[in-house]
C-alpha cells in the first residue's frame, strides 16, 4: 500500500512540473490576448476598418487565396463561438433565458 502511495504522490509532482510551462504560457497568453484594448491601439483599429472599407469597396476581397479565406472563416467562426459562449454564460443556461 505504501508503494502505490508513493507512486502516486511521484505522479503527482510529475504532473505538475510538466504542467507548470504549459500553463504559464496559456496565462500569459490569456493576458494578452483576452485583455481590452488600449487607448494606444485606436488609431491602429480605425486604420483596419478604413482598409476593410476600401478593400470591399474596390473588390480587393475577390483576390483572397483559399488558404486566406479558410483562415478567415476559421477566425469568424472563433469569434461567433465566444459569443454564444458568452451569451450563455450571461444568461446562465444553455437555452433560452430564466424568465
Amino acid at each position: 500500500m505504501a508503494s502505490k502511495m508513493n507512486k502516486v504522490v511521484e505522479l503527482c509532482k510529475a504532473t505538475v512540473t510538466l504542467s507548470k510551462p504549459v500553463l504559464q504560457k496559456m496565462a500569459y497568453y490569456g493576458k494578452v490576448e483576452l485583455a481590452p484594448p488600449k487607448i494606444s491601439d485606436i488609431p491602429a483599429i480605425k486604420n483596419g476598418i478604413q482598409n476593410l472599407v476600401q478593400s470591399a469597396k474596390s473588390g480587393k476581397y475577390k483576390e483572397v487565396t483559399v488558404r486566406e479565406a479558410w483562415l478567415n472563416t476559421l477566425v469568424t467562426i472563433e469569434v461567433l463561438c465566444w459569443f454564444f459562449i458568452g451569451e450563455c454564460i450571461g444568461k446562465r443556461h444553455i437555452v433560452g433565458y430564466d424568465v
